[in-house]
């Protein structure tokens, strides 16, 4: 249930076999345990323990999640090209439009037509539904085209009062029947996915009262006997119950960000105090992760309605920000904030405060609308395609017992859920707070949901203590390239040990600085305004510590460092095994250090993701978007575009999925000349249809001998008369730009997570008056691993590692490489199976690792 704005940001990953798990049910006395209220601002201490037992991963408590492993037989290999023959699938998107909506309606249709099903559109949601005609329209795969990189929905939405009627439904029923469909896509929020689920109970009725008055024959009425309905939650709100993110609410972070980055600069100029209003409806997510991306000093949400004096606590906030040298203050407010007693909170009503309080100039801006405009983010790209992937194998592998289900989003796992248990699941969370029992509504929305509330009070509300007397001394530095979002974890890490009480020490030019005693003590205003801005603010280098192990040592002397916090890349992780191997020589060297991977290339071993990654990758889309709009334009045209990433092909193969490529040259997937060729008679192929142009990727080091060159020079030889080729090299503008809002939070919340693991392992190494650690565990990379922010010894990851090509022996993200194939309509295997093997498992989340 819980909203992990992790891109989790990215990405969801296709398994090998098919299993039921069911959650135990959470008691009353479970679910009001903890309560989540503001009250009067924590001590440090108390705060922090609080985000140490803090569990991320969780699970819906009570809903049986049908997960997406597949288990293979050589005889089904081949299953899934003919699963949907003599089968028809509708899809519809059904009240508010949410950014990436298009890309599940382009997999629903490519799919199905791989498959071998015939695929139709229904405009205008249920109503088109209702209205039959034109309405519906049967979808080719050359009509998705171009939709990707769109906003809204292409197949338009409404709000239907006649589809809440059973007349209305009785009509809709009709239109599907004549049509022969029985198999329905329902994209939109809990509303539209309970109609859905309403339709789906009634149809053996429906269909009876149809045949009775002659609309329909028997014969009708056997071949659609039964209605199989499957959903999938398009919303920028993320309120709904059973995944992680909903489609859009990455897209609207984006937009909101854009928005706070331009608002945060005329604030600075005039020293003014800004109160933004975020959309979320009844829910908090969107205004809660905005102020942890933005580094905001005060959030409303409604989950968790302000102690009875906020208004004293938050101008107190507000003037001890002003003189700690800060020029601006930003105050976020959800549209649905309220008080203890149910009274709405409105962003007039703070301005009116701050106004008479403090004399502040304050200025309101509501964001409205355009939170649901725009292009789509990379995530939200990703996320849609592989949810309507998932839903068409849900929608050709359902019987008629079996439940409507939603495609959901789990850490980077597709799951199915039964979709009426995750619609009484969010209708009790607004329950909850009708109630007022907030500290059970907080609960409901996830564990992931209370970890940002954790994090957020820490870093708005805690304030960090005046003596630092029994503290330790922690250096932070950053290795490697540059990547966007290293400055976020420099903040939160600086800022979450100076409220520990410790001295926070920054380290310019990476090792190489901590060699040359380029070192400085930071205090709170120091990392002041570093989340949104781009590269590294202390400066990176690549260099490596072996060589300067003498002087290293020196200079933790010096400095007095016991724990040493490394944000970077490859190079940061092989730096740490060069300390582990140093210890033997140096006992100086024996303190403890933490590793949080930082680097556009994705390729630290030990973390799904990296800082930076998404930033990047979102990069590559955009300019993916910009140049296939070209190709539009110009007419039977190839583009060949050269990514980052070293040896690792994880920016190629995601940003293919995202922007839509016909192909993604890659290292780890070896291809040879006969590779080439099919992808040049594919491109051949489809300057015959409607679509002419092509977009292929390829990763900077994929081949040493198929080079960028290489492939535009064959490309161009062989499509003469046919299409002409274009190349673009990238470069490091993949490196730059302000942040993501999932790099923002993601390092926020892994500086958070390495500082408070840190004062921990000093505590635990202090040994006869000083710092000695010298056990694996002493020495970790702080990763990302499917559901959870997990510590692993750096040694222990060397068998992990192919030090050779700087890349992880395995990586998740391969395993979405099909898709990538089959969506640009290449003739391969998806591996799946027609008999789903189902077991009921009990599944604990308390033993895992927490965020």
């Amino acid at each position: 249930m819980r909203k992990v704005e992790l891109h989790l940001k990215f990405f969801m990953c296709v398994t090998q076999s098919r299993q039921l798990v069911r959650t135990p049910q959470r008691t009353a006395e479970e679910a009001s345990t903890s309560s989540m209220l503001i009250q009067k601002p924590p001590s440090g201490t108390d705060a922090l323990k609080s985000l140490d037992t803090m569990d991320d991963p969780d699970t819906v408590e009570g809903i049986p999640i049908f997960t997406n492993e597949w288990i293979m037989t050589h005889e089904e290999h081949h299953a899934a090209k003919t699963l949907g023959i003599g089968r028809a699938i509708a899809v519809l998107t059904s009240g508010g439009d949410a950014q990436g909506m298009n890309a599940a309606v382009r997999a629903v249709v490519r799919v199905g037509i791989y498959t071998g099903a015939r695929v139709f559109f229904v405009h205008e949601g249920y109503q088109g539904l209702v209205d039959g005609g034109d309405n519906i329209r049967e979808a080719t795969w050359e009509s998705v085209s171009m939709m990707l990189q769109l906003g809204g929905t292409v197949i338009g939405s409404a709000r239907c009062k006649d589809f809440r009627e059973r007349e209305g439904r009785l009509r809709a029923a009709h239109n599907l029947v004549k049509r022969g469909i029985t198999n329905l896509c329902v994209i939109g929020g809990d509303g539209s996915l309970t109609g859905a689920d309403t339709f789906r109970s009634e149809w053996s009725d429906l269909l009876s009262d149809l045949q009775k008055s002659g609309k329909i024959t028997a014969e009708e009425a056997t071949k659609s006997s039964y209605l199989n309905i499957v959903g999938l939650v398009g919303s920028i709100d993320n309120d709904f119950c059973g995944t992680d993110m909903t489609i859009g609410t990455d897209s609207a972070l984006h937009r909101i960000m854009e928005i706070v980055d331009a608002i945060t600069t005329t604030a600075q100029s005039h020293q003014r105090t800004f109160v933004l209003e975020v959309m979320g409806r009844h829910c908090g997510y969107l205004a809660l992760v905005t102020s942890l991306s933005c580094g905001a000093d005060w959030v409303f949400i409604p989950e968790c309605p302000p102690d009875d004096d906020w208004e004293e606590h938050l101008c107190r906030r507000l003037s001890e920000t002003r003189n700690r040298g800060s020029r601006l203050n930003i105050i976020i407010v959800a549209e649905g904030a309220i008080d203890k007693n149910g009274k709405p909170i409105t962003s007039e009503d703070i301005k009116n405060l701050v106004v008479k309080r403090l004399g502040y100039d304050t200025r309101v801006t509501v964001l409205g609308h355009v939170q649901r405009g725009g292009t789509p983010s990379a995530f939200d790209r990703i996320l849609g395609s592989r949810m309507g992937v998932e839903a068409v194998m849900a929608l050709l592998e359902g019987t008629p017992d079996t439940p409507a289900c939603v495609v959901s989003l789990s850490g980077n796992q597709a799951v199915r859920l039964p979709l009426m248990e995750c619609v009484q699941v969010t209708k009790d969370v607004t329950r909850a707070m009708d109630e007022r029992r907030f500290d059970e509504a907080m609960k409901l929305r996830g564990r992931s949901f209370m970890n940002n509330w954790e994090v957020y009070k820490l870093l708005a509300h805690v304030r960090p203590p005046v003596s630092k007397s029994g503290s330790y001394t922690v250096a932070v530095m950053n290795v490697g390239a540059p990547a966007a979002g290293m400055n976020a974890a420099v903040r939160s890490t600086v800022r979450i040990g100076l409220i520990q009480g410790n001295r926070v020490l920054v380290v310019h030019d990476g090792f190489e600085g901590l060699a040359k005693g380029q070192i400085e003590e930071a205090g709170w205003s120091y990392v002041g305004g570093w989340t949104g801005q781009g590269g590294s603010k202390l400066g990176t280098k690549r260099t490596l510590p072996k060589k300067s192990f003498e002087q290293i040592s020196a200079n933790i002397i010096k400095f007095n460092i016991q724990g040493l916090v490394i944000i970077g890349g490859f190079e940061a992780y092989t730096g740490g095994l060069e300390l582990m191997e140093g210890r033997k020589l140096y006992d100086e060297l024996c303190i403890p250090f933490v590793v949080i991977p930082a680097t556009v290339s994705n390729n630290v071993p030990g973390s799904d993701f990296s800082v930076g990654a998404d930033t990047a990758l979102n990069t590559i889309c955009m300019t993916c978007d910009r140049i296939k709009q070209s190709a539009a334009g110009t007419k039977r045209r190839v583009f060949i575009i050269e990514t980052m990433g070293g040896y690792c092909g994880y920016l190629a193969t995601m940003a293919g999925l995202a922007a839509g490529a016909d192909a993604a040259y890659i290292f780890e997937e070896p291809f040879t000349i006969r590779d080439l060729q099919v992808n040049v008679e594919h491109l051949v192929q489809k300057m015959k249809t409607t679509v002419k142009r092509g977009l292929v990727l390829r990763n900077e080091k994929c081949n040493e001998n198929y080079t960028t060159d290489f492939i535009f020079n064959l490309y161009s030889e062989e499509g003469k008369g046919i299409f002409d080729s274009r190349k673009n090299v990238l470069g490091h503008m993949q490196q730059g730009g302000s942040p993501t809002p999932f790099d923002r939070n993601f390092a926020t919340k892994m500086g958070a997570k390495a500082m408070n693991w840190m004062s921990g392992k000093i505590k635990e190494s202090y040994r006869n008056g000083r710092i000695f650690a010298n056990t694996p565990d002493s020495g970790c990379v702080l990763g990302m691993r499917k559901r959870a922010l997990v510590f692993q010894p750096v040694t222990e990851l060397k068998e992990q590692t192919d030090f050779e090509h700087r890349i992880p022996k395995e990586q998740w993200w391969l395993k979405l490489r099909p898709i990538l194939k089959i969506l640009a309509k290449y003739e391969i295997d998806l591996d799946t199976s027609e008999h789903a093997h189902l077991e009921h498992i009990n599944r604990k989340r308390s033993g895992e690792a927490n965020i």
